[in-house]
């Protein structure tokens, strides 16, 4: 008689080492133990170590490269560090000679499945549609897309602000991929937990609202009645004087949320040809800036080879104080002059969409205005000493101006071939 058992492996993590036993019981003489990594739905089975019992010698099947398996034990086959592509069945064969003829060879075998599991090695999140303007007057969709590589299988990828874990409502994309925050599409809608403000944002919304609770005018398009503090406006409003001074309230729109936004959430996952699995969750909701700006969102992935969810985070935040740099620093006559956006006075997230405009003029190339984080003037002409250049840099969460002054003075050169020119 001959059976051949193979005790079950429980899942591993890329990395490990894993045994692969092989248990059989017979009465009669062994011939070979042949173990097979079964590929392609099993239509192929491809050695990978065999047991000669006749001359007792043992030997891999694989490239002298890639040998990591180690006999123990005649039956026993040890992997060390397991990739993804060992994830998959195997088999061992046992051979033992015939009883009757001591000629032929009866076969039993047994099979197991390894699944190997890895866990994601990069997250990150960026915003959707980025670099985009700031909205004074209408709301618009904001969505954030935490991306897991890596992971096998697929992690869980979830969304949390100021530590607290967002309730969502749960859709899918139709077909056109639009990223609405409406109704159309969504599955499985449930009432949100409102979540705790804390002070200074319950402050800011509490500011937006009158005595009798309804939203506050906040005079954006009248500029002239809005002060800072220090300063007296001619007719001074009450929502503008509470508002706290870090708060410029013609930044902001009109339109107010006196309840938290509903979030809508989708995922998709991405297969990969190492059998790891890409995720992408997104979150999307109604952007409110008094409330949205300075909020912390994290985006946590759990995996069962995980001790712990990995994470990673970002603070939305509007561009406050951009540096310029101008270079040259002395810039003469015929000059090639760059502006350059070096940083801003605090970390901007998402990424700022910059507009280069010149006050009170066009561009030296004769447009109104030029986008990006760089501003080139080439050959400058004496004309243009003390003109202004303005550098709009905004993002869905807020806009700033900065200014600086170009100063062009004589080439001596130039002068010099000017000065041959006329004699």
């Amino acid at each position: 008689y001959l059976t051949v058992t193979i005790e079950p492996l429980p899942p591993v993590v890329v990395g490990e080492t894993v045994t692969l036993k092989c248990n059989f019981k017979t009465d009669g003489r062994l011939r070979e133990i042949v173990w097979y990594r079964v590929t392609d739905g099993g239509t192929i089975k491809q050695k990978i170590f065999t047991y000669d019992a006749m001359f007792n010698t043992n030997y891999s099947h694989m490239e002298d490269y890639r040998r990591r398996e180690d006999l123990v034990y005649q039956s026993t086959v040890r992997l060390p560090e397991v990739r993804i592509s060992d994830n998959g069945p195997y088999e061992c064969h046992v051979g033992i000679y015939d009883r009757a003829t001591r000629e032929k060879v009866v076969l039993a075998s047994g099979n197991v499945f390894l699944t190997v599991m890895s866990p994601p090695n990069n997250i990150s999140v960026v915003a959707e549609n980025t670099p985009a303007p700031f909205s004074r007057y209408q709301a618009q969709n904001f969505t954030l897309v935490c991306t897991a590589k890596g992971g096998k299988p697929a992690p869980s990828v979830y969304f949390k602000r100021d530590g607290e874990l967002i309730e969502v409502i749960s859709y899918t994309q139709s077909s056109t991929n639009e990223q609405g925050g409406g109704s159309a599409g969504v599955r499985g809608a449930r009432p949100l937990i409102s979540r705790d403000l804390d002070d200074t944002k319950l402050q800011r919304s509490l500011s937006l609202l009158d005595p009798e609770g309804r939203s506050a005018r906040l005079y954006t398009e009248s500029p002239q009645r809005v002060h800072t503090q220090g300063q007296q406006a001619h007719e001074p409003s009450p929502a503008t004087e509470v508002i706290p001074e870090t708060v410029v309230s013609r930044e902001f729109p009109r339109w107010v949320h006196s309840t938290d936004p509903l979030y809508y959430f989708s995922h998709t996952h991405i297969p990969q040809s190492d059998g790891s699995v890409v995720v992408q969750a997104r979150l999307t909701w109604t952007l409110n800036p008094q409330l949205d700006n300075d909020a912390l969102f994290s985006c946590e992935v759990k995996h069962p080879a995980l001790s712990m969810p990995m994470q990673t985070e970002i603070t939305l935040a509007a561009p406050k104080g951009p540096k310029l740099f101008m270079s040259p620093s002395r810039a003469k006559v015929g000059d090639t002059v760059r502006i350059t956006v070096q940083g801003f006075q605090n970390e901007v997230f998402p990424e700022p969409l910059f507009t280069w405009t010149r006050v009170g003029g066009r561009l030296l190339d004769g447009s109104t205005e030029r986008e990006g984080r760089e501003l080139i003037l080439e050959r400058v002409p004496a004309e243009l000493n003390g003109s202004m250049y303005r550098c709009t840099a905004q993002n869905p969460l807020g806009s700033t101006d900065t200014h600086t002054r170009l100063i062009v003075f004589e080439n001596p050169s130039m002068m010099k071939n000017t000065q041959n020119q006329n004699s």
